[in-house]
């Protein structure tokens, strides 16, 4: 099995469970003299049976993730550290230059008149570019998890 094949079988599981514990929950109580839709029970011993199987799957994408290098040498593991990094200084560095955009709403010359403490410019050209390396390294990233096996 490929490295994203597994991905994908993740969030399979990871959907699973929460569709189980929505049952699960629908079916804690009853009205007395009722039977519940589903017994509880089995419910949670698919949960269970799922959540192991999850366990043990991440456990292998973890273990491919820090032995499989990618082109730099950096591990996938690292890279995806990275690309999650870049994720978020990208997501504030855009909501900076959004918030500090001022527009001027004023109705008279009473009204407060605001003015931006930073260089919105820069604020957005420095989010493009953390979007664009973000980018570039989830390309990477992506083309390691369909050529590389998951190990055991």
């Amino acid at each position: 099995m490929k490295l994203a094949e597994a991905l994908m079988l993740r969030a399979d599981y990871q959907r699973r469970i929460g569709h189980l514990k929505q049952r699960l929950l629908r079916n804690a109580k009853v009205q007395e003299g009722d039977e519940p839709g589903e017994i509880p029970a089995v419910l949670l011993e698919e949960i269970e049976r799922v959540c192991r199987d999850l366990a043990q799957l991440i456990q292998r994408i973890n273990a491919t993730n820090s032995r499989t290098e990618l082109v730099n040498r950096t591990t996938l593991s690292d890279a995806i550290a990275t690309r999650d990094v870049l994720r978020i200084k990208t997501d504030i560095y855009a909501e900076l230059a959004k918030a500090a955009t001022v527009t001027q709403d004023r109705y008279s010359k009473s009204e407060v008149k605001f003015r931006s403490t930073v260089n919105i410019a820069d604020m957005q050209n420095r989010a493009d570019a953390l979007a664009k390396e973000q980018r570039e390294i989830d390309a990477r990233i992506q083309e390691a998890n369909w050529r590389t096996d998951l190990q055991e």
